[in-house]
């Protein structure tokens, strides 16, 4: 059982010269940006505000405060282990193995099917954009099998995928439903990925700079617009204007939409060995990054919530210009400008995720618990070549029959579920020297803090939410259900936390990252658990047939 949590040891030299370091600090910025800023603002923010209304700018703040505690915990391990891998190689270093691959299964997961609904999501506002311009794409020729299907099965009120079911070409029995543009801008990325950082560097930041400008703009536009009538929508519960008309919960069932748009941040520590001096560039690019796109995501929420009622984003995929359309504020010219950003903002989203899958493969085999091909690096563009050309092909063969809403929620919880195990693992770290010019996470004693801030957290909310709490144990109710028993488990771990803190005297940082990241779990529905389960367990069974048997720290320690 012992030999399935080995852990690694990491020097600061264990690292490939095979990769090329050119990225400085603004360069992981602006990679972050481009992976935070993208198909979380342009697509999933639209499902995201018709499930919790205005308040769910109190999500991103609870999304943002939890990301921010985890990148500190993210630096952390950056300053220490500067290799590539992100929190599959922190997890080696501080679970063993075993979980070290669960990590890196699940962040496999969420590059992999994050990519599938960005590639969705580009399609969708491309589509729409040439239609603005008057060129129309056959609908069969711009949505998947899956989505028409369901369209057509429940009667859906979409014209473009039930048309793309009455008018798709016969091959054979089957319906020929493709979605084109999502094959053909996965296939580009994977390209560009192909051919180096440097040139994915030089085209990523370009884009960014034209994307916050015209994200900016529509801030500034929308302000102008805004009807504060709109913040206190008449709530369909009570009857009365609220900030959260349709409940905490309301505002906690958004939360993959929420979340999706931080999944990015993750792809920046996978960057460590493109990175120049990893130990100090990617902790404050980490941190930066974050900050800016976080204020960006609250503004953006406070301008679309404020000027179009939350109801009316029901099925809205293109919400930054469909704020602008002639049924609400009617400013065609930043519909057209933002349906053409949209394009340029998804784009950067999928060249950071398809940067970051390659080198998590690359990663995993170096450590001989994947074949040896995927850490095949090619000999003039110095990238993860072969691990590049499969995630183009395992991104781009599941856009022919999957949907977004499945794939929205099956990345989200993989991502957070990642989150909390880098918190954890920073708390099981041992002390390290001091090095000038290092992030080193401060150490503040959460043995008194924690568990007076989480208890007295608890009773705050118990008066400000009292009926919250008198139907916590109903967890039969349809609605909130699933929601008031992921509660009661939250509960039950913190206050484990709690004495598990004043009795280890464990640093408050990465137990606030850590909390906040299980508490983001609660939005999470039975569903999403279960296809996550699914996943984990065709994991173990690779894991078992191939990574235990190779892995390279295994044969090594046999050989002792």
């Amino acid at each position: 059982m012992s030999q399935l949590f080995r852990r690694k040891i990491y020097s600061d030299t264990d690292t490939s010269t095979g990769l090329l370091r050119v990225l400085g600090v603004w360069d992981i910025v602006f990679f972050g940006i481009a992976a935070i800023i993208g198909a979380g603002s342009f697509s999933s923010l639209g499902e995201a505000v018709f499930r919790g209304g205005p308040g769910v700018i109190l999500l991103y703040l609870i999304c943002g405060f939890a990301c921010g505690f985890t990148a500190l915990c993210y630096a952390e391990f950056a300053s220490r282990i500067p290799t590539a891998g992100s929190a599959y190689t922190y997890a080696y270093a501080s679970f063993g193995e075993l979980i070290a691959w669960i990590i890196g299964w699940a962040l496999i997961m969420e590059y992999s099917f994050g990519n599938i609904y960005v590639a969705f999501s580009w399609s969708d506002y491309f589509t729409r954009f040439l239609g603005r311009l008057g060129m129309h794409i056959p609908d069969y020729l711009t949505c998947s099998y899956t989505e028409a299907s369901k369209a057509f099965k429940n009667g859906s009120e979409n014209k473009e995928l039930l048309n793309a079911w009455k008018t798709a070409p016969l091959l054979g029995s089957l319906k020929f439903i493709v979605d084109v543009p999502a094959l053909v801008i996965n296939g580009l990325i994977t390209w560009l990925c192909y051919v180096g950082v440097k040139e994915s560097k030089n085209f990523n930041n370009s884009l960014v700079i034209l994307k916050l400008g015209v994200i900016i703009l529509v801030i500034l536009v929308g302000f102008s617009y805004i009807n504060t009538d709109n913040w206190t929508p008449i709530s369909p519960v009570t009857g009365s204007p609220s900030f959260m008309p349709n409940g905490f919960a309301g505002v906690m069932s958004a939360v993959s939409g929420v979340f999706f748009a931080y999944i990015g941040f993750d792809a920046l520590s996978v960057l460590s060995e493109e990175t120049k001096d990893p130990q100090k560039t990617l902790p404050k690019g980490m941190i930066i990054s974050l900050v800016l796109c976080t204020v960006i995501y609250i503004a953006l929420t406070l301008v679309l919530t404020g000027m179009v009622d939350y109801k009316k984003f029901d099925g809205v995929g293109d919400p930054l210009s469909f704020i602008f359309e002639k049924t609400n504020a009617n400013v065609a010219w930043m519909e057209l400008v933002v349906s053409f950003v949209a394009i340029v903002a998804i784009t950067t989203v999928l060249l950071v995720f398809q940067m970051g899958q390659p080198r998590i493969w690359y990663a995993m085999s170096r450590d001989g618990l994947m074949p040896q091909r995927f850490q095949k690096v090619h000999p003039k563009y110095k990238t993860p070549s072969y691990a590049t050309v499969v995630t183009g092909i395992v991104v781009g063969i599941p856009i022919l029959f999957t949907d977004k809403t499945f794939i929205l929620d099956f990345t989200s919880i993989g991502t957070i579920f990642a989150f909390v195990l880098v918190c954890a693992g920073v708390l099981m770290l041992p002390a390290k020297e001091k090095i000038k010019g290092r992030f080193h996470l401060p150490y503040i004693n959460g043995k008194i803090i924690f568990p007076i801030v989480f208890i007295g957290g608890l009773i705050a909310f118990y008066y400000w939410q009292p009926e919250f709490f008198q139907t916590l144990m109903d967890w039969k109710d349809p609605k909130e259900g699933e929601f008031r028993a992921s509660i009661f488990f939250f509960i039950l771990i913190n206050i484990a936390l709690c004495i598990l803190t004043f009795v280890k005297n464990l640093s408050l940082i990465p137990l606030v990252g850590l909390s906040s990241c299980l508490y983001l779990l609660t939005g999470m529905s039975h569903e999403n658990w279960f296809w996550f389960g699914m996943w984990f367990l065709v994991g173990m069974v690779i894991y078992f047939c191939y990574g235990y048997k190779n892995s390279k720290l295994g044969k090594e320690l046999r050989k002792k």
